[in-house]
């Protein structure tokens, strides 16, 4: 069975650490993932901006590079749904249309797999630790990952986790809303931070390198010293000190 990664553009380029930390995690369990070379954006960034065409030559690359793949796994539920949008983008293209199908079947979030496909929800880890989770509005709202992470943290020893206020509010980030919309975006991430504080937690945890990349930045702006992860990273480190 071939188990391949989507690295997405963010975990590529700027924190390669929430792709690796996934795939120890997963070869803990038995998963090799494969690495698709020729893999590239998922065109999430031209969708959502009207350029569909633009979107849709990402999109044909995505789809080559994983044909051959019998589950495809992502840190981030925001790529992973756009991936689930790609049918959409071929309404009109018999082949890819196939193609699109079947990839959208076929690709889960990092909890999705390790929990729906896996069955695995306690790692073994150990993070003593006050940590909130910030619920990203892809994953839990059009993907439905929500029960998942819960799992993944309730599991972990000595974790104190503290409920996020108003959670399931946007941290403001949103791709090119956080460009064109700046201010609104500032005000939004703004007052997603002052809840993380208000929770007093050593750690904010989420799935969407995106939006904790927001969120992080604005509470280093702050000089505030909560610790921004990914939870791939979080599981990682805390089997890691085990």
């Amino acid at each position: 069975m071939k188990i391949s990664l989507f690295v997405t553009c963010l975990s590529d380029v700027l924190f390669p650490q929430v792709a690796e930390a996934m795939a120890r995690l997963l070869a803990r369990h038995g998963v090799k993932l494969e690495f698709p070379e020729v893999q590239t954006c998922c065109g999430q960034p031209a969708y959502n901006s009207g350029y569909w065409e633009e979107s849709r030559q990402s999109a044909r690359t995505i789809l080559d590079a994983f044909e051959d793949s019998d589950f495809v796994i992502a840190p981030s539920g925001s790529c992973t749904h756009m991936i689930h949008q790609y049918p959409g983008l071929f309404r009109e293209d018999p082949v890819y249309w196939a193609k699109a199908k079947a990839l959208h079947h076929k690709t889960y979030e990092f909890t999705q797999f390790m929990v729906q496909v896996l069955g695995v929800t306690d790692l073994g880890a150990q993070f003593p630790h006050k940590v909130t989770y910030h619920p990203s509005c892809h994953g839990s709202r059009l993907l439905g990952v929500k029960e998942e992470p819960m799992a993944l943290l309730g599991s972990v020893r000595g974790l104190e986790l503290v409920p996020l206020p108003y959670g399931e509010d946007c941290c403001g980030f949103g791709g090119t809303f956080a460009i064109k919309m700046a201010d609104i975006s500032g005000a939004m991430v703004t007052e997603k931070s002052d809840h993380v504080l208000e929770t007093e937690a050593e750690v904010l945890v989420g799935l969407d390198m995106a939006c904790l990349m927001n969120i992080a930045g604005n509470l280093r702006h702050r000089g505030e010293q909560v610790r921004v992860m990914h939870l791939a990273e979080l599981l990682y480190e805390g089997v890691s000190h085990t």
